[in-house]
């Protein structure tokens, strides 16, 4: 019985990857780019792309990965990014958004003229980091009340990430978190980790994120 499971699961996530492939291939060809957000649940996603939305010159799209309900997705919708919904919850309420449901959220989305298209994944450090959703960019949020040593506990999301963002630096003041603590750990479980600090709520180094994209859009 055990065998039969991880063979099963191999065959799941073959297929899942044979789609990431194909996905990243065709978002590159429009010239889209194409950035999956994970997190553990409150660290700033939705934060950020609310922000991101106000603040930055370009069009952007998102697809909200949630178990239940569509509250995100209007957050970012009001903020004036386009807004598409997956809810899990309908067929399992499973943790992870997969490839092949992004696909089908593609051909029911009009990428003519969208510059950068966001996932924002379910939120949790465990189950999203074992799926490729094929974005050019895994980018792992991470904020300051969450304490130093998630990267060390949750590595996955980490060693799978190309950048971390360090969100709610403007509670830094009010809590006893060593900064520099935090980056060595990021750094020692992916030592190629690109790290921006910022707040959403201020927008202290909003200016980074922005720059980020500046430098990786594909048009």
């Amino acid at each position: 019985m055990q065998e039969r499971e991880i063979k099963v699961m191999k065959k799941i996530l073959a297929t899942n990857d044979k789609m990431a492939i194909e996905l990243r291939a065709i978002l590159k060809e429009q010239g889209v780019l194409y950035i999956n957000l994970m997190s553990s649940p409150g660290s700033g996603k939705t934060s950020l792309l609310e922000n991101t939305a106000k603040n930055y010159d370009s069009n952007l799209a998102v697809i909200e990965g949630d178990i239940e309900t569509t509250l995100d997705a209007k957050r970012i919708a009001n903020a004036g990014m386009i807004s598409y919904q997956i809810n899990t919850g309908p067929f399992g309420g499973d943790c992870h958004l997969e490839s092949g449901w992004i696909k089908s959220a593609l051909e029911e989305i009009d990428l003519d003229g969208i510059d950068i298209l966001f996932v924002e994944n379910i939120g949790n450090l465990v189950c999203p980091a074992e799926f490729d959703v094929g974005a050019h960019f895994n980018i792992v949020l991470i904020s300051t009340t969450e304490g130093e040593d998630k990267p060390l506990k949750y590595p996955l999301a980490f060693q799978n990430s190309s950048v971390c963002v360090i969100t709610k630096t403007d509670l830094m003041p009010y809590l006893n978190l060593d900064i520099q603590q935090l980056k060595d750990n990021i750094k020692k479980v992916n030592p190629k980790m690109k790290i921006i600090e910022l707040s959403s709520k201020t927008g202290d180094g909003m200016d980074n994120w922005f720059n980020f994209l500046n430098n990786n859009k594909l048009s």
